[in-house]
């Protein structure tokens, strides 16, 4: 049923018009008025009371009722208005204890150089047959982006990840309370040998949240990376084929690869700091550029892409004071 239309309006489902309307404020609207069978509060009182006798205390509200009616009484109320007064007084819960996860704190991890912070992670390489897998560990500098270490084996253990970190570190010379290792909550990731060793060198953990995939968001990156390599298979033939491919990768990734973050530096550059020389070079070829054709450069003369001052793992978001600028209004 629809309102007339007026003065060649189109026509307004009626449910739409009594929406618009409802709330106008020339229109008074009465206050609902309680049921005629509603319960009264001395009546509340009484089924709470009744509830609360020695005999039904641990019973449910059907049992209750059937047992006030087997005894040839009248019972106060229905089974689902017991329920009502019992959760009004805040009386109703799950008897059995539930499992409740605790609150996992947001890692936020900040690196302003190399050897700050590394990411590590396991990937699975696709075997010659179905259910058989390789896996390769790797730990990565998320400031440079630097692999520090990585290792293939055939199968996942928490030995051979200690076995990688401790020897990582060692080529890296990292000292005591230097560094910050993050990764998720893999088994290797969480087990004991590993939490002992890192103890031992002095390195601080850090995991992700359960089941939140961008809490390591650097290694996932870099096993992209991996995977989407032109000469990467769907499947290796054996062993050593993916530890041959792993060989010729991981030297092409940190010394060849210009990464974006990076400004497109090398891992290598930024991990050894050599990249200041080098925007400097690149800096001078533009200029030089710039100077031979001006006109090319309707922008002015031309910079190379800043390199990275800052790596964050979950970085939080900025304060509204810090954000707007000084004496802006509000």
């Amino acid at each position: 049923m629809s309102v007339p239309a007026r003065h060649g309006r189109r026509r307004v489902p009626r449910h739409v018009h009594v929406r618009r309307h409802r709330f106008h404020p020339r229109i008074e609207w009465r206050a609902r008025q309680a049921p005629r069978q509603a319960l009264t509060a001395s009546e509340r009182t009484a089924i709470l009371t009744l509830l609360h006798e020695e005999r039904f205390v641990d019973l449910p509200p059907a049992q209750i009722w059937a047992q006030v009616l087997d005894a040839g009484q009248v019972p106060p109320c229905s089974i689902r208005t017991m329920y009502r007064v019992l959760a009004a007084n805040a009386e109703v819960r799950e008897r059995r204890n539930q499992l409740r996860h605790p609150a996992y704190h947001k890692p936020e991890l900040l690196a302003t150089g190399p050897n700050q912070v590394w990411s590590w992670d396991i990937t699975k390489l696709l075997g010659p047959v179905k259910w058989t897998y390789y896996y390769l560990y790797v730990l990565l500098d998320i400031f440079s982006r630097y692999v520090v270490g990585w290792l293939l084996a055939r199968q996942e253990a928490a030995a051979l990840a200690k076995v990688l970190i401790a020897e990582s570190c060692e080529r890296q010379h990292i000292a005591p309370d230097q560094l910050i290792i993050h990764a998720d909550r893999g088994p290797s990731m969480t087990s004991q040998p590993v939490a002992l060793l890192l103890a031992t060198l002095g390195v601080v953990p850090s995991h992700s949240r359960p089941h939140v995939s961008d809490d390591n968001p650097f290694s996932e990156a870099q096993f992209k990376t991996l995977k989407y390599r032109p000469d990467f298979p769907a499947r290796f033939g054996a062993y050593e084929d993916a530890e041959t491919f792993c060989r010729r990768f991981f030297p092409w990734y940190n010394l060849a690869h210009r990464h974006g973050a990076l400004g497109l530096m090398t891992p290598h550059d930024i991990h050894y700091r050599l990249a200041e020389a080098k925007w400097q070079q690149r800096a001078e070829v533009l200029g030089a550029a710039y100077h031979a054709h001006p006109e090319r450069f309707p922008r002015g003369v031309p910079v190379p892409p800043p390199l990275p001052t800052a790596a964050w793992i979950n970085k939080p978001p900025a304060s509204p004071a810090l954000a707007r600028p000084e004496g802006a209004g509000s």
